[in-house]
């Protein structure tokens, strides 16, 4: 007996794998299982995947559904994991609550490099993995060293088509083969769920609405709540001044509901008429039921496959903010900071916006992409560095410098690190005591003032 194990923590992610499993991705087995997983910071106050708007129509491709989160109950999801131990014993618990028996096991998860995907490939050891990928770190390096016990069984990376040309980069050190998710089977599992929520507004086609794609990037502390309700205010601004006076705002899932009021007061000032679509919805399924003349977001995945799969036109904001706060430098939600800002255009580009002008040519994106995952995961791989060496050469310039910290760069000996002569400036102390001294001058001054 041969058992597929799926594991899934979001909507979105299960229908990337019903498409692969109806595009034919995955072998035969005797048995299917998707694992869920509700990876919130709360659990019991968030829905679970198989508790959503949508799961239903999604649910025949699987012969059971069952929860890790109560298979490893009281421990949380995104903090736990077996200890070596304890994994013989933690492998035959999950097979007796799962009536798995002696079945032979094949497992497909997402985020090998944490938990939970990484607690259950460690405890299924002999188990072959199947990775896929829902989003844009795909496109980028692999965040932590996995352990090659784990690494090693890793046999291809499922991903879906979101930048043509692109090729991943995600656990190339252990030569694991990107395969593609057929585009037009995942549309086929998106269709599935256009009829799913139902209290979502109604849009007349000829109003022509923009639709923007809230973040939670406080709960992340890369902004400030303040900041981030700002973010979304520039969505706003943009939108209207692009002459869409019918916005609709998707909140994300776990943002508060105060995280409205702010665009609501904006939205009144500018003679807008906004929506707030709390309805728990893929974005994918407000593209096919409202065809939004445009789309803004920050750096979110629905970017793309509103641009890529629906051809809808796509704007983006606060990117430049994002490429500056995020740390440390090797935090994983650089590279689709990366690839938006260097794709998409800017909201208040109006002739950029009109034209869906691509911001880079796929190539140079890819020896960009090659670049920032050097400078971010160096151990990792190390073989791209004459290419990180050779790219920062011959295109560090104002444009691109905004990828890359001169910090970074120095720590790493890359082409544009701070020169030679003067790198002791930092670690000097005489240096250093002159500088506090003059900002108390400077701040007494002030006061003074």
């Amino acid at each position: 007996m041969t058992t597929q194990i799926f594991m899934a923590s979001t909507l979105y992610g299960t229908a990337t794998l019903a498409a692969a499993l109806d595009a034919g991705c995955f072998d035969s087995a005797d048995r299917r299982i998707l694992l869920v997983s509700n990876n919130a910071a709360t659990p019991e106050t968030a829905p679970a995947v198989d508790e959503m708007p949508g799961f239903e129509q999604l649910r025949d491709r699987f012969d059971d559904v069952v929860s890790w989160n109560e298979a490893i109950f009281p421990f949380h999801p995104g903090g736990w994991s077996p200890r070596k131990d304890d994994v013989p014993l933690w492998e035959r618990y999950v097979r007796m609550l799962w009536d798995l028996g002696e079945d032979d096991v094949a497992l497909a998860v997402e985020s090998i490099q944490v938990n939970p995907a990484l607690g259950v490939a460690q405890i299924f050891t002999g188990a072959p993995i199947t990775v896929y990928a829902d989003g844009l770190m795909s496109y980028g390096p692999t965040r932590n060293k996995i352990d090659p016990l784990v690494g090693t069984r890793v046999e291809r990376l499922l991903h879906l088509d979101l930048v043509p040309g692109l090729k991943p980069l995600l656990l190339t050190e252990f030569d694991v083969e990107p395969e593609l998710v057929p585009t037009a089977d995942f549309i086929k599992v998106l269709a599935e769920l256009v009829d799913t929520g139902a209290e979502l507004p109604h849009v007349e086609e000829s109003e022509e609405p923009a639709l923007l794609l809230g973040q939670y990037l406080s709960a992340l502390g890369i902004l400030s709540a303040e900041e981030e309700e700002n973010l979304h205010v520039r969505m706003l601004r943009g939108a209207v001044g692009l002459g869409r006076t019918r916005v609709l705002f998707k909140p994300h899932p776990s943002a508060p509901a105060r995280f409205t009021r702010k665009l609501e007061q904006e939205a009144e000032r500018l003679g807008a008429n906004l929506t707030v679509v709390d309805t728990p919805v893929l974005a994918e399924v407000l593209y096919q039921r409202m065809r939004p003349a445009l789309v803004v977001g920050c750096f979110s995945t629905g970017l793309l496959t509103a641009s890529a799969l629906y051809g809808l036109p796509v704007a983006r904001v606060g990117t430049d903010l994002l490429l500056e706060r995020l740390t440390p430098f090797e935090n994983s939600n650089r590279v689709p900071v990366t690839i938006v800002d260097a794709l998409l255009p800017e909201v208040t580009d109006r002739a950029a916006v009109a034209d869906q002008r691509q911001g880079m040519e796929v190539d140079r994106l890819t020896e960009l992409l090659r670049t920032v995952g050097y400078a971010m995961q160096s151990k990792i791989y190390p073989d791209l560095r004459p290419a990180a060496e050779q790219y920062l050469r011959k295109h560090l310039n104002q444009q691109t410098w905004r990828y890359f910290k001169r910090r970074r760069l120095t720590s790493l000996a890359l082409p544009g690190a701070v020169p030679t002569q003067l790198a002791f400036i930092p670690r000097n102390a005489t240096v250093r005591r002159v500088v506090r001294r003059a900002r108390a001058l400077r701040r007494g001054g002030t006061a003074r003032r």
